[in-house]
């Protein structure tokens, strides 16, 4: 497989392929070749998997807007919303890297999508694919000048990664007449192929930083400001930390860490995952320069012989971290300064109300599991989208799957309270602390990767923790709930206080022991869980850490300090202790 990926993107004319060909055929889907060169222009072949049989697939496609840091104007993120009604599946999709999903799209109206978006200055290239992802960044719209200058920083590495190819412009986006000529390139680059000559085909652009086959596996980078890991850094392959200067208003330079990614593979012990470990420090004029460089290493040495084992935290275990370091300053010619002091990494979801610097507010709303749907009573997309066409706020998405909408007077507070209360949407303060910090990534039925519900189980879930974790006198306690339906950690469940990961349909593994500033990997606790199992396994852990916890310990680090083999031993015995207690009590018949 990993073979046929690298000769398809070598071969591919620039991500063109077959895909304009089989763009204009009347079929409701595309080879699997094309299938994977529509991943680098931001497209998700998929099925409702509802539908059973394989000759009654529904085929449909997922389109992933690339966001620099989340952040966008209220015109664009209306037009997300109208794009969902004429060509999608009516509802949206905030993702944990900060972008916008639409689902349900067929085939015919990708390209009247993709030009509506870029239209509005959004593009969907290198959202997906073998390359550098969206850049992520810290949501949170105060407005300090330090916020600003990271977020320039966040802009300026996706432009610069960017792939170069025209392949976009020309598919997706040129008028006939651009058509036409494209036609003209494709015809001849497959006669250069018949003829064995494709090597020297002079119609493919030159990516001067992915070479013609990419990267050999997807590649994610995330900003985070100093003392707030909402962005999950440590998670990504490249993460940075913005560090202040005495000034306070200024940012000198950023510590880098490599090598983290958080997807394996069931039953794979070579597979696992990784957070990032530090690089060094670079100023502020170099920390451009640096992540090329670093990009360019993974690229030449990254395994591209087996895709499980194609992230670069693999070549960074493997090679480890001083050999990685000499390699990248080999790149760059010179070495960095070993990473500066660390601040203290919180984190913060900045929803609820909050004062900006110029005197305005932002509010952050709660959308669960990112779904922006009408659904019942609660009318979140209805509602969201009354209050950006009235007040035309600046929108950003959060890599919780939540919304935050900026810059609005302090005397419109009331009234847009008021306006969301007319939507059902509750504010943050009714919301529980276990529901406020759970996570879900969309798993079926349209993930093709899934093997068990998230988003669609995950809700359920909460309603029936929620009593639980108030009985037991926890529903003050901040720890997050991280679900997936497959081990690939899109919700990035390893880094959650209670990691809960698809095994197969129906049934989970639980991990203990992360932390929601996402600097620690949690461990397996028990496999192959029923869905059923779930509230009372999830009981049974709670009791023992109220049991056992030291003062002020949080449910993470407890679980961390313990380990799973004396959690189980201490829920067994509470166990036994209750099995004991209820034959006690039992009525005596005859």
């Amino acid at each position: 497989m990993s073979g046929s990926v690298e000769t398809l993107k070598a071969t591919s004319n620039g991500l063109r392929g077959a895909l304009p060909i089989q763009l204009a055929q009347p079929t409701p889907l595309f080879d699997d070749d094309v299938k994977n060169l529509l991943k680098f222009h931001g497209i998700y072949q998929q099925h409702d998997r509802d539908v059973r049989g394989r000759n009654n697939r529904v085929y449909s496609f997922m389109v992933r807007s690339r966001i620099p840091g989340g952040r966008l104007n209220a015109f664009q993120y209306l037009i997300h919303d109208a794009l969902a009604d004429a060509f999608g599946q009516h509802d949206l999709r905030l993702t944990t890297r900060q972008g916008i999903q639409l689902h349900g799209v067929i085939k015919e109206n990708l390209k009247p999508t993709l030009r509506g978006l870029n239209e509005t200055l959004i593009s969907t290239l290198a959202a997906c694919g073998d390359v550098a992802r969206n850049v992520m960044f810290c949501p949170a719209p105060f407005g300090d000048p330090v916020r600003e200058q990271i977020q320039a920083v966040a802009q300026a590495i996706s432009d610069h990664l960017r792939p170069h190819t025209r392949a976009y412009h020309e598919i997706w986006l040129e008028d006939e007449e651009g058509n036409k000529v494209r036609q003209s390139l494709e015809s001849a680059a497959q006669e250069a192929a018949a003829t064995d000559t494709a090597a020297t085909d002079t119609t493919a652009e030159i990516e001067p930083i992915y070479g013609k086959t990419y990267m050999p596996r997807k590649f994610k980078i995330a900003l985070a400001f100093p003392g707030d890991n909402c962005t999950d850094i440590f998670s990504n392959d490249i993460g940075l930390v913005g560090l202040v200067a005495e000034d306070g208003e200024t940012v000198h330079g950023y510590n880098l860490y490599v090598g983290g990614g958080l997807g394996q593979t069931h039953n794979a012990a070579e597979t696992f995952p990784h957070l990032a470990e530090p690089l060094g420090y670079a100023s502020h004029e170099q920390v451009l320069d640096v992540v090329e460089k670093i990009v360019l290493v993974q690229r030449d040495f990254g395994n591209r012989e087996d895709r499980k084992l194609a992230r670069m935290k693999y070549l960074v275990y493997n090679w480890g971290i001083e050999a990685f370091r000499a390699k990248v300053f080999e790149y760059l010619g010179y070495e960095l300064e070993p990473v500066h002091p660390m601040p203290d990494m919180g984190y913060d979801d900045h929803m609820g109300w909050h004062e900006q610097r110029d005197g305005r507010w932002f509010c952050g709303i709660y959308v669960e599991n990112g779904r922006v749907a009408d659904a019942g009573a609660t009318r979140i997309r209805s509602g969201l989208r009354a209050v950006i066409q009235k007040y035309k706020p600046n929108v950003t998405i959060t890599g919780q799957q939540n919304i935050i909408l900026s810059g609005f007077q302090a005397e419109e507070r009331d009234a847009v309270d008021a306006l969301l209360a007319e939507y059902n949407i509750a504010p943050i303060e009714s919301l529980s602390r276990v529901r406020r910090h759970s996570m879900a990534c969309p798993a079926l039925p349209s993930c093709g990767l899934a093997l068990a519900e998230a988003e669609r189980y995950l809700p359920s879930l909460i309603d029936e923790l929620e009593p639980i974790v108030a009985e037991l006198g926890l529903d003050q306690e901040d720890f997050s709930i991280r679900m997936t339906g497959c081990p690939n950690g899109c919700a990035r469940p390893y880094v959650a206080d209670l990691g809960i990961v698809g095994r197969t349909l129906g049934k989970y593994n639980l991990h203990l022991g992360g932390n929601m500033e996402g600097t620690r990997l949690n461990t397996l606790y028990q496999e192959l869980v029923p869905a059923a199992e779930l509230p009372q396994l999830v009981r049974n852990v709670l009791t023992a850490y109220l049991a056992t916890r030291t003062p002020q310990e949080r449910v993470g680090d407890w679980a961390s300090r313990l380990g799973a083999e004396t959690i189980a031993q201490h829920v067994a015995q509470q166990t036994s202790v209750e099995h004991a207690s209820a034959d006690k009590s039992a009525p005596i018949t005859a």
